[in-house]
């Protein structure tokens, strides 16, 4: 691979329940949700992953819509990351993206979201390895 850009991250403490540093702008308190016994008082993996891939959905639904010549405002793209037990004695994840693209034609925005999904690293990543389910709305 000739790689482009490097992102670097260190997690202290003890996982789950610990701090996360990554450059100058991340810089976070980590511990697990209260549904997983945690106090809830900081961020989570599973929050951290699904703004990664939201954000870097929604850049890659920008550049394919670009390349399209389609003009696409006021847009966004939600993430949610489900965990749960395997059956093996682990966990598995499964993401839902949720896209918004407000005066676009459904059928349109289907397709940009789609061809997104084919271009985004995150889900080039996770495809064949978790359920990730992308929907698409007008609001």
């Amino acid at each position: 691979m000739d790689v482009l850009y490097t992102a670097e991250a260190v997690s202290t403490g003890q996982g789950r329940l610990g701090h996360v540093t990554a450059g100058t702008y991340l810089d976070l308190d980590v511990a697990p949700p209260k549904e997983l016994g945690g106090s809830g008082a900081g961020t989570n993996p599973e929050q951290l992953f699904a703004a990664g891939y939201a954000a870097c959905f929604h850049s890659a639904l920008h550049s394919v819509a670009r390349a399209r010549k389609v003009t696409i405002e006021d847009s966004s793209v939600g993430g949610r990351v489900h965990i749960g037990p395997n059956g093996q004695g682990g966990y598995q994840l499964a993401v839902l993206l949720e896209v918004v693209l407000p005066g676009i034609e459904h059928d349109l925005a289907q397709q940009l979201a789609d061809e997104a999904h084919q271009v985004c690293p995150y889900s080039n990543a996770t495809r064949g390895n978790i359920e990730v389910t992308v929907t698409v709305s007008e609001d």
